[in-house]
């Protein structure tokens, strides 16, 4: 079979033999070639037109993997919360359980240190004041009721610390006062004179004791009823070996009829220290410790101070 290509000039018309087997596999490679690039064709056709659809259903599909990532995320930071939240709601507990055990050692001291009913109240909340900023960026915020208890429970431990701080300053001071005041028994005995007129034991004469006398033995220790400072340590007409000492807050003690004398003058000393050895030395019938107190230059009775406990 022949196939006669005529053309339309004047070329000589091209003759094409379909028995030549040559001619017939470069026709046949050629319609392939029609065929491939049809399909090739069609294939891009199709990816421009449906591209767009599977974009979009590929970003769907990452979108859903990044939120079951954060769920996940999520899931762990609210557990974490929730540990964190426990914790600190034990931590309250505890520190709710310390703040009673304040109140009650406050309302305690109170009654130890003989402080007038309402003078401290331990049960109630400090009056305070003052202009609050609500531009602040607070943060993040615990729940209303745990957040609630921690701030009354710090405004409660600033309360505590505000009338414990003050009721510390009132006890030292109360302390050092009564360090500062005679208060109690200068030796162990009993006390065979009392302050005021009596007989004189020499003469028999009316005469104005000026102290105590109080019954002991040579050698027994003598001790200062209150803190202050040597003054005098010596002899003193009609009182033998005697020690003075000065309290401040204008308080003076006298020890008389010593036997020895254990301090000396400029010597600091404290509440029971020894300061001297009863005696008889001066003008005295008998081993015993003559005993004064004087307040603002003038001696007082001292036995409202030696029976009188700290």
């Amino acid at each position: 079979m022949q196939i006669i290509l005529v053309s339309r000039t004047k070329k000589v018309p091209k003759t094409l033999d379909l028995a030549d087997r040559r001619l017939r596999w470069r026709l046949l490679g050629l319609a392939g070639a029609a065929v491939l690039g049809c399909a090739a064709l069609g294939a891009a056709v199709a990816m421009v037109v449906a591209s767009p659809h599977d974009r979009a259903l590929s970003e769907i599909k990452r979108l859903h993997q990044q939120v079951q990532q954060q769920n996940q995320q999520l899931a762990g930071v609210r557990k974490d919360a929730q540990r964190d939240v426990d914790a600190l709601a034990v931590k309250l507990g505890q520190l709710q359980a310390q703040s009673t055990r304040l109140n009650a050692l406050g309302e305690r001291l109170t009654r130890i240190g003989k402080l007038d009913d309402g003078e401290f109240n331990f049960d109630q909340q400090p009056a305070v004041g003052g202009v609050e900023d609500s531009t602040a960026d607070n943060g993040y915020a615990l729940p209303q009721t745990l957040d609630t208890s921690i701030n009354q429970l710090a405004s409660q431990f600033d309360s505590q610390q505000a009338q414990l701080s003050a009721l510390q300053s009132l006890l030292l001071d109360a302390r050092i006062e009564s360090n500062l005041k005679p208060t109690g028994m200068p030796v162990e005995g009993y006390i065979s004179s009392y302050f005021g007129g009596r007989p004189d034991p020499f003469s028999g004469h009316s005469a104005y004791h000026t102290g105590l006398d109080i019954s002991a033995p040579t050698g027994t220790p003598v001790h200062a009823v209150a803190e202050g400072m040597v003054t005098y340590a010596g002899i003193r007409d009609g009182y033998g070996e005697v020690i003075e000492i000065d309290h401040g807050n204008g308080y003076m003690t006298r020890y008389a009829h010593n036997s020895k004398l254990d301090v000396r003058p400029g010597q600091r000393v404290h509440v029971g220290d020894v300061v001297s050895e009863a005696g008889s030395t001066g003008r005295s019938t008998g081993s015993h410790v003559h005993f004064e107190v004087w307040y603002k230059g003038r001696v007082v009775n001292p036995l409202a101070f030696v029976k009188n406990h700290r």
